[in-house]
C-alpha cells in the first residue's frame, strides 16, 4: 500500500487508489468499474475544488457578504460525488406540476352505464384550445375540434366527439354552445370537465407537412362565420402557413411559420373560401380576380421607351396556361435550396411609376458582369454603327419578328416609332445557360409567362419612397399630383400582382437601393426560399 501523509490531497489519494486497483479472477468486472469511476476527470476536478475550499475554511477567511459564505458552503457540499448524486435524486423526485384540488367524492351515478371521465385542466390566459357544437340528432354538446398545441391538446385527455356534461360542477346540457364557450374563455386556473368519452377516441395527431402561402388577408374578428373568433389565426397576403389539420372540411388548423406561438389557429379552408367568394361575386359584392381590369396608370414602359413618345402598348405574348382556382386563396409551397449544379433562378424586377428599375438593374450588372447578366432584347430597327449584334440588341427583320410573335417566343413586345422591340424566352435561357443570374425588368403581365418551374422566378417589386402629401395638392399641375400618381400606381400593382411578389424593395435613392438589391441577390443564392411545390416535384 502507498504511504499517505497528512498533506496528501484527496485528488492525489484518488490517483494512488486507482494505481493500486488490480483485478483478480473473481472480481474483474468490479475492479474495472472502480477504476473507471476513480479515473473520471470530472471527479478529480471536484476533489481539487473541495481541497481548495477546505484550505480557505482552515484559514478562517471572512467573506465580504454573508451570501458569499452560504454560497461557498453550498459549493463545498455538492463537490463530492455522493452529494452530486443526492442532488440529482432530490431534483428528479420533485413534482413541478401545479397542485390541483382533490377530485369531488360525491360523483353521481345518474349516467347509469355510461363511462364518465373527469378531466381537470390548468388554464392561464391562453384559450382552452377546443371548440364545441350541438349534435343535431341527440342535442348533446360535443367537442367539435381540438386546437393543435393548445391546453386541451397538450393534456391528451380531451378528444373530438367527447360529450361535455359539466363545467366546474355546473350542468351545461341546456346552455347554448356560445354560452358554454364564454364560460370556458373566462375561466382561469383549474377547470373541471365532466365528459362522456367518444366511442372511439381519435389517435394522437401527426402534424401535417403541408405549407401554404396565403394569397389574401384574413382577420378572424371580422369574420362572422368563424366558429370561435378567439381561436382564429390572422394572416396577411404572403404569410407562410403550416396546416396541421384538415379534418374539418370548412375550418383548417394552421400555424404561421416564424411565430413563437405554438398553438394552432383556425383558417377558412380553400373550398369554404372559394364558395363564399363565389357567392359574393354572384351578389355583386366581390370582384373576381379573373375579371377584366384596367391597367395601372403610369406604369413604367419596357424596352427603355419614353412614356411621352410611346406609340404602342406592350402586349402579352400569349395567354398563360393556368390550372389555378378562379380565386386567389392559397398556394402550396415548399422550401427550395439551390444546389451547385442547379441553374440560377431568374430574377424579375417589376416597378411602379417612378421606380426607374432599368437604371437599378444596369448598375448591379455593371458592378459584377461575371455573375449577373441581362437578356438582350430583339428589335427590327436598323443597327447603328457603334452597336454590335447580340450586345445592345438582337437585330432581326420585321418578318422574323412577326414569326416569333406567332410562335410565342416573346415574354413581352411592343412598338416604338414604327420599330418593334421584344424580350424573348431564348435570350433569358442563354444567360442562365452561362450560369449567370439573369435580371429582367418587365411589365407585370409577363409574370404569367415566367411563373414556371423552368425559371423559378424570384420577383422583386421596386417602388419609390413616397412622402405624405396634402389632400389639397390634387390639381393636375400641382407637384403633389405626381406623387399621387406614383402612390396609385404602386397600390394598383400590389393589388393585382402582390401574390406573385417575393420581396418588396422601397427605393429611397439610387445608391441605397443598389446596395439592398445586391444583398437580396446574395441571400437568394445562399438561403432557402419558399417556392410553389409544383416547381420542385418531378
Amino acid at each position: 500500500m502507498p504511504v499517505l501523509s497528512p498533506t496528501t490531497g484527496l485528488h492525489e489519494m484518488l490517483a494512488l487508489l486507482t494505481s493500486q486497483l488490480h483485478p483478480d479472477a473473481n472480481h474483474k468486472e468490479d475492479m474495472v468499474f472502480l477504476r473507471e469511476v476513480f479515473s473520471e476527470r470530472s471527479l478529480s476536478y471536484l476533489m481539487k475544488i473541495h481541497e481548495r475550499l477546505r484550505q480557505f475554511q482552515l484559514q478562517s477567511l471572512t467573506p465580504v457578504l454573508h451570501s458569499a459564505s452560504c454560497l461557498a458552503e453550498d459549493v463545498s457540499d455538492i463537490s463530492t460525488s455522493t452529494a452530486v448524486l443526492i442532488v440529482h435524486d432530490t431534483v428528479a423526485q420533485k413534482n413541478f406540476e401545479p397542485v390541483l384540488p382533490p377530485l369531488p367524492d360525491d360523483l353521481d351515478d345518474e349516467l347509469e352505464e355510461e363511462s364518465v371521465k373527469i378531466v381537470r385542466l390548468v388554464k392561464n390566459k391562453e384559450p382552452l384550445g377546443a371548440t364545441i357544437r350541438r349534435d343535431e340528432v341527440t342535442g348533446a354538446v360535443v367537442v367539435a375540434r381540438i386546437m393543435r398545441g393548445g391546453a386541451a391538446d397538450r393534456s391528451g385527455l380531451v378528444h373530438v366527439g367527447d360529450e361535455l356534461r359539466e363545467v366546474n360542477g355546473n350542468l351545461i346540457i341546456h346552455k347554448r354552445p356560445e354560452e358554454i364557450s364564454q364560460v370556458l374563455c373566462q375561466s382561469q386556473g383549474s377547470i373541471t370537465l365532466k365528459i362522456i368519452p367518444a366511442i372511439k377516441e381519435e389517435d394522437r395527431f401527426k402534424e401535417s407537412k403541408v405549407y401554404l402561402r396565403a394569397l389574401f388577408d384574413y382577420t378572424p374578428f371580422e369574420d362572422k362565420a368563424t366558429p370561435c373568433q378567439e381561436a382564429g389565426l390572422p394572416f396577411t397576403c404572403g404569410d407562410i402557413l403550416q396546416v396541421v389539420s384538415q379534418d374539418d372540411p370548412t375550418w383548417w388548423q394552421a400555424k404561421r411559420v416564424g411565430d413563437s406561438n405554438l398553438r394552432a389557429g383556425l383558417i377558412p379552408s380553400r373550398q369554404f373560401q372559394e364558395r363564399r367568394l363565389l357567392y359574393r361575386v354572384k351578389m355583386g359584392t366581390h370582384q373576381s380576380p379573373k375579371s377584366p381590369r384596367a391597367s395601372p396608370s403610369g406604369l413604367r414602359r419596357s424596352f427603355r421607351l419614353s412614356r411621352k413618345d410611346h406609340q404602342g402598348s406592350t402586349k402579352e405574348s400569349h395567354p398563360a396556361e393556368s390550372t389555378e382556382s378562379e380565386f386567389l386563396i392559397y398556394e402550396e409551397v415548399t422550401l427550395y435550396q439551390m444546389r451547385p449544379q442547379d441553374k440560377p433562378r431568374l430574377v424579375v424586377l417589376i416597378g411602379s411609376l417612378g421606380a426607374r428599375i432599368n437604371e437599378l438593374k444596369q448598375k448591379v450588372i455593371a458592378e459584377n458582369p461575371h455573375r449577373y447578366g441581362v437578356a438582350v432584347p430583339h428589335t427590327t430597327r436598323p443597327r447603328k454603327s457603334h452597336e454590335k449584334e447580340g450586345v445592345e440588341y438582337n437585330f432581326i427583320s420585321k418578318q422574323a419578328f412577326e414569326a416569333d410573335i406567332q410562335s410565342n417566343k416573346f415574354i413581352e413586345y411592343g412598338e416604338y416609332k414604327n420599330n418593334q422591340y421584344g424580350t424573348s424566352l431564348e435570350s433569358i435561357r442563354s444567360v442562365l445557360a452561362r450560369n449567370k443570374v439573369c435580371l429582367v425588368d418587365v411589365q407585370p403581365e409577363a409574370l404569367k409567362i415566367l411563373h414556371t418551374a423552368e425559371f423559378k422566378p424570384y420577383v422583386i417589386f421596386v417602388k419609390p419612397r413616397i412622402p405624405e402629401i396634402s389632400r389639397q395638392c390634387s390639381s393636375p399641375t400641382s407637384p403633389g399630383r405626381d406623387l399621387q400618381d406614383m402612390r396609385q400606381s404602386a397600390e394598383q400593382m400590389d393589388q393585382q400582382y402582390g401574390h406573385l411578389v417575393d420581396r418588396v424593395l422601397v427605393k429611397e435613392d439610387s445608391a441605397s437601393a443598389c446596395v439592398e438589391l445586391r444583398n437580396i441577390l446574395e441571400r437568394l443564392e445562399r438561403e432557402p426560399q419558399w417556392v410553389p411545390v409544383s416547381w420542385v416535384r418531378s
